[in-house]
């Protein structure tokens, strides 16, 4: 992790011109599965604050090294800091992290196994977020404990 504050800034900056050009590939790659505009539009949205909010939020991380960062992000993060939580935006999320991924492995930038375990995942951890989300959003539930299963 970059010592200073101005270190982390500039390592940010940096993997953001890193993750502009990623996005602009998958975009492409997007089109070129046929995907319509409205699709490819939503998955670049999803995929860009996974990759220049999360990801940079507390220190300067890779596309390819958020790949094992799909269940805090979805389990924890994005329903503390998305306003717009839902269970349809946690699995238009998953969603959009699969193809991502799937394109970072097309690309060479994470191995198969890498692939997989973001499949896994997703799969394994889904009910839990959406249950995670409801005792987030019940306002009977008001300890932490509760929410999160501490």
């Amino acid at each position: 992790m970059p010592g200073s504050y101005e270190e982390y800034e500039k390592a940010c900056e940096q993997i953001r011109r890193e993750n502009s050009k990623l996005l602009a590939g998958f975009e492409a790659w997007l089109s070129k599965i046929g995907l319509s505009a409205k699709v490819i539009k939503g998955h670049i949205s999803n995929i860009d604050f996974y990759l220049n909010e999360y990801l940079l939020s507390e220190q300067p991380t890779t596309a390819s090294e958020g790949a094992d960062q799909i269940d805090m992000f979805l389990g924890y993060w994005f329903i503390k800091k998305a306003a717009w939580a839902s269970p349809s935006s946690i699995k238009s999320n998953a969603a959009s992290l699969k193809k991502f991924y799937a394109y970072m492995h097309e690309r060479g930038l994470i191995s198969k196994d890498a692939l997989q375990s973001v499949h896994e995942t997703i799969k394994e951890n889904m009910s839990n977020w959406l249950a995670t989300l409801e005792r987030y959003d019940d306002p009977s539930i008001t300890d932490p404990e509760d929410i999160w299963g501490l």
